[in-house]
């Protein structure tokens, strides 16, 4: 993926269960190019996370922002966390962050969030069955990012443990995407504090969509309508229980990709495939019961030509990315020769 870290061998590094250093990436060119390309994908993030059964780290992943993030978002929290202690030491750890990125796709996601809220809302209401064949098909061909991402060699030696890890994985999603829940149109400020310290988790870990999550216990609608109309104050819960998900969380993902690389793409793939369910177009469910999926019915020829078309959107991304990765590995090699000589 573009900008992606450089991949510990989990079968051959002596440093990987050891306290190794984490690998780094180097910062982002500042150029009007790159600050508008993470804004853009900032804004595919913001969008993916205001729909149900869509992970916003899936989009991350995606769009190669994934691993990244994480390594910038470990790095400000490290900022953050010193800053009591040693000021100038903070201050070089929060300068080091790799802003020409972060901040851009920070932008793009909130502009896009609050601009799109009301809109996606009312078409994934209305237009239950073309949506979700859209996204079915992007997720479906979204199962080979972290596919690619995976070392094959270390995962046919990890294959009994790979496996339970994956079908777990996807038997979670499957399930936990597989209740209906009633609306509350006026949730209690601790459950929406609660709720996004758990939903914001999608932005961390993809399969799981933190739309979804909102959707399953019933305050997905509220929240929309609160970003929409711009209520301040259920904003600012929601925002303080985000933060504090992805202080809690996203440590734990940068750890888990940097000693168990392998098991831990593998799970996300299941995780992935089991998230399916939540996208079939053709489905209902009483509140507080499991969904029923049906065969297809209503608007089967529209719903295959969505469905196509969300796969070949994806499916271009990848490629591209696919191309440039193999370029990127090209220029290195060409570059470690030169110096070698």
């Amino acid at each position: 993926m573009a900008g992606t870290m450089t991949q510990v061998n989990e079968s051959n590094d002596p440093g990987a269960h050891s306290g190794a250093p984490q690998p780094a990436f180097p910062p982002t060119p500042r150029t009007p190019g790159n600050i508008a390309f993470n804004a853009v994908r900032g804004g595919l993030i913001g969008s993916a996370e205001l729909v149900p059964g869509i992970s916003g780290g899936t989009v991350a992943l995606v769009t190669g922002a994934y691993e990244r993030v994480l390594y910038n978002a470990n790095r400000l929290l490290d900022g953050v966390k010193i800053w009591p202690k040693d000021r100038a030491e903070g201050m070089r750890r929060i300068k080091a962050v790799d802003w020409t990125m972060l901040l851009p796709m920070g932008i793009g996601m909130v502009l896009t969030v609050f601009a799109l809220a009301g809109i996606i809302g009312d078409v994934v209401e209305d237009h239950e069955v073309p949506s979700r064949a859209l996204f079915l098909g992007m997720v479906t061909v979204s199962l080979a990012v972290p596919l690619l991402m995976i070392n094959w060699t270390d995962l046919r030696k990890r294959l009994p443990v790979a496996v339970p890890l994956f079908l777990i994985g996807a038997a979670f999603t499957f399930i936990a995407t597989g209740f209906s829940a009633s609306d509350n149109d006026n949730p209690g400020k601790l459950l929406v504090f609660i709720a996004a310290a758990v939903a914001v988790c999608a932005l961390i870990l993809p399969g799981v969509s933190g739309s979804f999550f909102l959707y399953a216990i019933g305050i997905y609608t509220a929240t929309l309508d609160a970003v929409s109309d711009l209520d301040l104050r259920y904003i600012a819960v929601f925002g303080l229980g985000a933060l504090t998900g992805l202080v809690l969380f996203v440590r734990v993902m940068e750890t888990l990709l940097t000693r168990a690389r392998t098991l831990t793409l593998f799970t996300m793939t299941g995780m992935l495939l089991g998230s399916l369910r939540a996208l079939w177009p053709w489905q209902e469910g009483e509140e507080g019961e499991t969904v029923t999926l049906h065969a297809p019915g209503e608007q089967t020829g529209l719903a295959i030509l969505l469905f196509l078309l969300g796969a070949a959107v994806v499916g271009a991304m990848v490629a591209v990315e696919q191309v440039m990765k193999r370029r990127r590995e090209a220029a290195q090699a060409g570059r470690s020769t030169v110096t070698e000589g």
